[in-house]
C-alpha cells in the first residue's frame, strides 16, 4: 500500500472514529473520562496498525519512569499514563487521548541528557493533564471535525502525513475562516510550556533540556513545507514558545544539578542503547568509532560498539566488547542483560541462562532480562520454568507482542491448549492479523473454564470482529472502486476474463 493511501486511509477510519464519539456528546459537554477511554482503546489499534513500536523493555522502561516521576507532581489523574517510543526518524513527540504518549525515536536520539527528555516528555504529559484533547472534542462545532481529524491525524502520520492530510485540513479550515482552530491550538502550547515548566521542576528536572530541545528542532527547519520537523507542524509557535521559556529561566535561575539519581546517571547507556540498536547503522558506527578513538576505553563508547556490532551480526566481537565495557562498570544490570540476549542470539543458550539468573537476582523486574530468561529456558526445553518466567514480563507488560507469542508456543508444549489459543489470540490481535486472532480467540474460548477469564475472551472477541468487519468493509469497497476504474476504461470487459478479480462484485459490474 502507497503511503499516500495508507494516510488518507488512516485519516478516514479516525474521522470515522471521532465523528462516532462526537456524535454521542452533548452539543455543549465536554467528552467525559469514559468516552476518552473508548477514544483510547480504538486509537491505539490504529496506532498499532501503520506504526512500529520499540518494544525494548530497557528503553522503554527508561522513559516510563521519566513519565511517571513527572505524573507524580500533578494531583490525581483520571487516567493511567504510558509512554511509548515509536521507531521513526522524524522529530516528534505527541499525546494521543486517554493518556498515551509517544516519542519517537528520532528525537530520543537527538537528546543529549536526562533534562532534554524530562522536557519534551513533560510537555506532552502537560497535553494530556490540560485535557486539550477532550477540549478539541468539545469544541468541534467551532472548528469543523475535518479540522479535528486532519490535525489528529496530521499527529500520527509524521513528516509525509502531517503535510499531506494534517496541516491540509487545518489550512483548508482557516481558509473558510474557521482561523479560530490555530488561536486555540496556540493557547494549548502556551497552557502546556506553563504547567510543563512547573511540574519539571518539581519532579527535579532542569527547564534548559526543554529550551535546548526547541533549539534543536527549530533548527532542522528548512525552507519548504515537507522539510519542516513533524514537531513544529504539531506544535505550533515555536519561537514565541523559545521567547516564552527563556523569559522564564531569566526569573527563575536554575539551581546547580543535584546529586545523581538513578535516572539522570543512567541516561547515558540508554541512549546509546536507542542509538546502537536503532539509529542509522552507518552514521552511528561512524560516530561511536571516532569517539572510541579518542577514549578507547570508555564503557559506555565499548557498549556502544559491542550493541551496533551484534546488530551486524558479528556476534563474537559484540560480547567480547560488552565484556570489555564491564571491566569498568562490573555487575551493571543494563550490560549484563545486553550480554545474556547476545548470548541467546547467538545459540548459546547455557551461557545466556547463566548470566540473566545472575541478572534477574540482583534486578527482579528487569522485564528485558526475564524476557530473555523466559527465551532461554524454552530453547533448554524447560517450558514449565519458562512459563512462570514469561508470565511474570506479561502481568507487568501485558502488551509485549512477542511474550505473548512466546507464552502460546510454551503452553502449547505443555498441552495447555486453552492458554495457548488464549495468548496467541492476543497476540494476533495486537498485530493486527484480526482473522487469526479470532480464530484463536474462539477456540481459547471453547477450551476455558475460568468465568472471568471467558468474560475478557467475549470482550475481545467482540471489539476485534468489530474492527476486523470495518478493516473487511473498506478494502472491499477499495477493491470494488479500483473495478469500476477498470470497468470505466472497457464497457464491454467479461467479467469472466477476471474471474478471481470479479467475482465478489458481479452485481456491480455487470455488462450493459
Amino acid at each position: 500500500m502507497s503511503l499516500f493511501k495508507r494516510n488518507n486511509r488512516l485519516a478516514v477510519m479516525l474521522m470515522v472514529i471521532l465523528s462516532f464519539h462526537i456524535a454521542m456528546i452533548e452539543p455543549l459537554s465536554a467528552i467525559t473520562i469514559h468516552e476518552e477511554e473508548e477514544l483510547s482503546d480504538e486509537f491505539m489499534m490504529m496506532v498499532r496498525e501503520y506504526y512500529e513500536f520499540i518494544d525494548d523493555f530497557m528503553i522503554t522502561d527508561y522513559v516510563s519512569r521519566i513519565g511517571d516521576k513527572i505524573v507524580a507532581t500533578l494531583p490525581e489523574q483520571p487516567f493511567q499514563y504510558r509512554f511509548y517510543v515509536v521507531k521513526d526518524a522524524t522529530y516528534n513527540a505527541f499525546a494521543g487521548p486517554g493518556g498515551q504518549i509517544f516519542l519517537n525515536s528520532g528525537l530520543f536520539a537527538a537528546m543529549e541528557n536526562v533534562d532534554e527528555l524530562g522536557g519534551i516528555i513533560g510537555h506532552e504529559i502537560s497535553h494530556v493533564a490540560c485535557r486539550h484533547i477532550s477540549d478539541q472534542i468539545e469544541r468541534q462545532k467551532k472548528i469543523g471535525l475535518a479540522t479535528l481529524a486532519g490535525v489528529a491525524a496530521g499527529i500520527l502520520m509524521g513528516a509525509s502525513g502531517a503535510s499531506s492530510i494534517g496541516s491540509a485540513a487545518t489550512v483548508g479550515s482557516a481558509a473558510a475562516g474557521q482561523t479560530v482552530s490555530l488561536a486555540y491550538s496556540r493557547d494549548d502550547e502556551m497552557q502546556a510550556d506553563q504547567m510543563g515548566l512547573d511540574v519539571l521542576t518539581r519532579a527535579g528536572f532542569r527547564v534548559q533540556g526543554l529550551l535546548t530541545m526547541m533549539n534543536k528542532i527549530r533548527s532542522q527547519q528548512w525552507f519548504g513545507s515537507k522539510q519542516i520537523p513533524t514537531y513544529l507542524m504539531t506544535h505550533p509557535a515555536v519561537e514565541n514558545r523559545i521567547a516564552y521559556i527563556s523569559s522564564w529561566l531569566e526569573e527563575h535561575p536554575q539551581p546547580p544539578p543535584s546529586a545523581p539519581d538513578m535516572l539522570r546517571s543512567g541516561f547515558d547507556l540508554i541512549h546509546m542503547k536507542l542509538v546502537s540498536l536503532y539509529d542509522n547503522e552507518d552514521l552511528t558506527l561512524k560516530k561511536i568509532s571516532g569517539r572510541l578513538k579518542q577514549s578507547p576505553d570508555d564503557p559506555v563508547n565499548l557498549y556502544g560498539m559491542g550493541l551496533i556490532q551484534a546488530r551486524m551480526g558479528h556476534r563474537k566481537e559484540g560480547i567480547s566488547l560488552l565484556r570489555k565495557s564491564l571491566e569498568s562498570r562490573a555487575f551493571d544490570p543494563v550490560i549484563l542483560t545486553d550480554l545474556g540476549q547476545i548470548y541467546f542470539l547467538d545459540g548459546n543458550y547455557e551461557q545466556a541462562l547463566r548470566i540473566l539468573e545472575s541478572t534477574a537476582g540482583m534486578v527482579p523486574n528487569n522485564l528485558q532480562c526475564l524476557y530473555y530468561l523466559g527465551r532461554s529456558q524454552m530453547e533448554l526445553g524447560k517450558f514449565k520454568e519458562a512459563a512462570e518466567t514469561l508470565e511474570r514480563v506479561f502481568h507487568m507488560a501485558p502488551d509485549h507482542s512477542e511474550t505473548l507469542f512466546n507464552l502460546g508456543k510454551t503452553y502449547g508444549a505443555l498441552g495447555k491448549d486453552g492458554d495457548a489459543c488464549y495468548f496467541l489470540g492476543v497476540y494476533y490481535r495486537l498485530k493486527g492479523d484480526y482473522k487469526n486472532a479470532l480464530f484463536q480467540l474462539e477456540r481459547a474460548l471453547e477450551l476455558g473454564s475460568d468465568p472471568e477469564k471467558q468474560q475478557e475472551i467475549e470482550n475481545m472477541i467482540r471489539k476485534t470482529k468489530k474492527r476486523y468487519r470495518l478493516l473487511t468493509r473498506e478494502a472491499d469497497q477499495s477493491r470494488l472502486n479500483q473495478f469500476r476504474e477498470i470497468r470505466s476504461q472497457d464497457p464491454f470487459l467479461s467479467i469472466v476474463n477476471e474471474p478471481r478479480l470479479m467475482d465478489p462484485f458481479k452485481n456491480e459490474l455487470k455488462a450493459p
